[in-house]
């Protein structure tokens, strides 16, 4: 395959030409009806670009895998298009496009498959349909003929997809054969086409047994699938191992996720949370000494100096951990048996020393809680919809406990302390941070700002994407963040606000990288734990942006 590759570097001058010598429309007639009108498309082989540029000219946002450093800088030098995402990647593994946790409406594979060794194929196909949407539409165009260079190119045959979108429960149809469009005699294609006709895993009736049909009488199963779909919609950087049956996580940012959201209903309202009024994770030496924290005060990267808050954060996040491990996670069975859905390893850990830094380190230090990969699939992509189900569950369950409960709350107050968190504190430490420096521009625009007349925008819109990190809190002129209210910025107008964008982080954060780069580490996409580079910041927001507008549907701006 590197010899394949290497072909594909040192002649992308020639092959592009050939490539680019055929129109979209010639080369895949046989499912031009099938493009989508909007979405994702993962274009695997993109080569010189020629099918994604048609694509993204069609409205789609195309990420075009190329391992072939050549012919995709060639691509990305002389056809430029901001809704083409190129990546350096390649099969059978796509390292690179799994860890953006994005599914895709249509995947493509022309003139690829032939490439692939046949003993990598099956595991090929299975990554490859894994990043399937429901309806999505996989296309695979099969070559048949001798390569006539240095190429390795192996026999392919419709049949062998067939059983593998047996095996992967797609379904399959051949479309057509045809001669080759380059008047090869020797040469000949058939094209694939695969579709997954809904999520196949169960997943979706199984969370929806989870919170509407099992007896077990407290919030905790309900919070614990909150827990996880936060961190699943908003920090596919967390996951520290994924395989075909599951994901890790972090024990520590599952604890920390149901601190937040348990903080408000036990600390500021007394709202009861179970029939015996009692919670195993509220303790004398730790929860009960933060009671006067909010939720915003225990954010990914916070530097606590103080040795004994540092200890009660510590112990609270223990407690909360045994907790889950013997509660939610015990009880959380597949329906009509024993068999635990969650697993849970609790790692033996020494309270802090001085300060804590509520970073990757640490919070991996507590343990690790693993996640069925269906399950995780579904809350990454289906948030918009559960969430609704899961606050709707727990306004119902606490309606059912606080009867009885001296302060007389309503349907519209258990709401209300069911908000993920505020947002009114992080921007106004930005504020500080810009009222602090002598002169700062604005993110889109580029001009200076009125320290008198500004605004602190969300990149992406707090209200359907909560997350006040600091690389999402952008210094903005008041009209202009105005006019984006809670629009998602498109993909031309993020490339055209880099520099912008890279000269406040910079200037704003330089002071304060650690916590910058925990917080956008966990947050993005295919960023690793130790990164300290602005730019890969900026090209995982670039990702994180698709997975948004894929997730929530937003107006763009």
């Amino acid at each position: 395959m590197d010899d394949t590759i290497h072909y594909y570097t040192r002649n992308a001058e020639q092959l592009a030409d050939q490539y680019d010598s055929l129109d979209f429309e010639q080369v895949h007639r046989d499912w031009l009806d099938l493009i989508p009108t909007d979405g994702l498309v993962l274009d695997v082989g993109a080569g010189s670009g020629r099918d994604a540029r048609y694509l993204a000219d069609r409205g789609l946002t195309v990420y075009a895998v190329e391992p072939a450093d050549g012919i995709r800088e060639r691509a990305q030098q002389y056809h430029p298009n901001p809704s083409v995402h190129w990546i350096n990647d390649s099969l059978p593994e796509l390292k690179h496009v799994q860890r953006h946790a994005t599914k895709f409406d249509l995947i493509l594979l022309s003139a690829v498959w032939m490439h692939i060794a046949p003993s990598s194929r099956q595991r090929a196909f299975r990554k490859l349909s894994s990043l399937l949407k429901p309806n999505g539409n996989m296309v695979i165009s099969l070559r048949h003929g001798a390569s006539p260079d240095t190429r390795t190119m192996h026999p392919v045959s419709a049949d062998e997809l067939k059983q593998y979108a047996q095996q992967q429960g797609l379904s399959f149809r051949l479309l057509n054969a045809r001669d080759d469009q380059l008047g090869r005699q020797d040469v000949a294609w058939e094209t694939v086409l695969l579709t997954l006709p809904d999520d196949g895993t169960g997943a979706f009736p199984l969370i929806r047994n989870i919170v509407i049909n099992d007896s077990k009488s407290s919030t905790y199963k309900v919070a614990l699938l909150r827990t996880l779909l936060r961190i699943a919609e908003g920090h596919p950087g967390a996951v520290l191992e994924r395989t075909q049956s599951h994901i890790a996580l972090p024990m520590g940012l599952v604890s920390l996720y149901w601190l937040k959201l348990y903080k408000p209903l036990v600390d500021t309202f007394s709202m009861h949370q179970g029939g015996s009024g009692k919670l195993g994770f509220v303790k004398a030496n730790g929860w009960e000494t933060l009671t006067n924290y909010s939720p915003n005060d225990f954010y990914i990267g916070r530097c606590i100096f103080d040795s004994d808050e540092a200890t009660s954060v510590y112990r609270t996040l223990k407690d909360i951990g045994s907790t889950i491990k013997n509660m939610p996670a015990k009880y959380i069975t597949l329906p009509g048996t024993k068999d635990e859905i969650f697993q849970v390893e609790l790692n033996r850990s020494h309270a802090p020393k001085g300060s804590l830094v509520l970073d990757f380190e640490f919070l991996k230090s507590l343990g690790i809680f693993y996640v069925p990969r269906s399950i995780w699939d579904v809350l990454t992509n289906y948030s918009v919809w559960i969430e609704p189900a899961l606050v709707n569950e727990w306004v119902t369950l606490m309606e059912g406990y606080n009867r009885e409960h001296p302060n007389a709350y309503t349907k519209l107050d258990f709401l209300n302390a069911l908000q993920w968190e505020n947002p009114e504190r992080s921007t106004r430490r930005v504020r500080d941070r810009v009222n602090s420096l002598a002169d700062v521009d604005c993110c889109w625009s580029g001009r200076s700002l009125n320290k008198n007349a500004y605004a602190v925008d969300h990149a992406f819109p707090f209200a359907r994407w909560p997350n006040n990190d600091l690389w999402n809190l952008l210094p903005t002129q008041k009209k202009i963040n105005e006019n984006k209210s809670d629009k998602l910025p498109t993909r031309q107008r993020l490339t055209q606000s880099r520099a912008h964008i890279l000269e406040w982080w910079q200037q704003a954060w330089d002071s304060n990288q650690r916590e910058f780069f925990t917080q956008a580490n966990f947050a993005l996409p295919d960023l690793t734990p130790n990164n300290t580079n602005y730019n890969d910041v900026f090209e995982a927001l670039t990702v994180q942006r698709d997975r948004i507008k894929q997730i929530q549907q937003l107006r763009d701006w």
